[in-house]
């Protein structure tokens, strides 16, 4: 991480603060004075900040049933930034695992490990993201079967070169159904339907890989170390 992120991880300091100390030359890197807050480091490495050792606070991870009309932002906007719901420290630190929309609910994870995130957030680790989907109109059951085999081959989204990635679909209802996918392209559950001729009314995230949703609307835990684990493998 940068050099500026590892002193705040470290200290009650801001970032403001953290690169004036950096800048001062308060601040070495394995008995060398750096003062570039952009020099990457490592939790190994021997950091001091005026001859004190620093050590980072442990990553956090957390659990949230996002709400509707909430944006997946630090900051307030259009819509209620999710964080709102939190009471943590050093919230400015956090981000999101994989974004939903304002109108999207469900399932969000939220760190400030970013090689944690990339895990579930990268393409190239396909992570699992499970999806109740609500549909304007109702599938016949030939509809939903043909459906089922375009998802599982992978459909064009407008705008895009290549076919989406494989994709599971389980109908619940006519109009109701649950949708498997382990990518993260914009909008894609609402351009997959829209691809096969169908409109997304309600979309609520279930499931990312082995986590499962289990609280109530604008709660939140921290992830069990076994589920901090399951996205490390």
């Amino acid at each position: 991480m940068r050099l500026d992120k590892f002193v705040c991880k470290s200290t009650e300091l801001t970032k403001i603060e953290a690169i004036q100390h950096i800048h001062f030359g308060e601040v070495s890197v394995n008995g060398d004075v750096t003062t570039d807050e952009m020099t990457q480091v490592h939790e190994n490495n021997t950091i001091m900040l005026n001859g004190v050792r620093l050590k980072t606070r442990d990553f956090r991870y957390i659990l949230m049933h996002k709400p509707a009309e909430t944006i997946c932002s630090n900051l307030d906007e259009a819509y209620p930034s999710l964080f709102n719901y939190l009471v943590v420290d050093k919230v400015s630190e956090l981000h999101i695992a994989g974004r939903l929309d304002a109108d999207t609910t469900g399932l969000v994870l939220i760190t400030d490990d970013g090689r944690w995130s990339f895990n579930i957030t990268s393409p190239t680790r396909q992570c699992c993201k499970v999806y109740r989907v609500g549909l304007s109109r109702a599938l016949t059951i030939e509809q939903a079967e043909s459906v089922t085999v375009r998802f599982k081959n992978g459909v064009q989204l407008q705008g895009e070169e290549g076919l989406t990635r494989p994709a599971k679909m389980e109908v619940i209802s006519s109009k109701e159904v649950l949708l498997t996918i382990t990518e993260g392209k914009f909008h894609q559950v609402k351009r997959m339907f829209s691809a096969v001729g169908n409109r997304v009314v309600l979309l609520h995230r279930e499931q990312i890989g082995e986590v499962r949703l289990d609280v109530e609307v604008g709660q939140w835990r921290y992830l069990t170390e076994g589920e901090v684990l399951s996205f490390a493998q």
